[in-house]
């Protein structure tokens, strides 16, 4: 069974398995902030309707419509 962002531990780091998403922009979006197959990601912490996340040297927020998207 295919785990999302949306299950992963803060603090914890997880490699990137895939994008699962109809949407192109939104592929191409995150993308363009490293995150992709093969890549590490680390929830920083929860908010409310969404999460913060380090990928590479930077950290992001995104939303949980985002963090479904992404597998781990």
């Amino acid at each position: 069974m295919q785990r999302t962002l949306l299950e992963a531990q803060e603090g914890k780091e997880y490699i990137i398995r895939g994008i699962e998403t109809d949407d192109e922009e939104l592929d191409a979006f995150l993308f363009s902030l490293g995150c992709y197959s093969g890549e590490a990601i680390t929830v920083v912490s929860r908010l409310k309707g969404g999460c913060v996340v380090a990928i590479k040297d930077a950290r992001y927020n995104i939303d949980n419509h985002l963090a479904r998207a992404i597998l781990i």
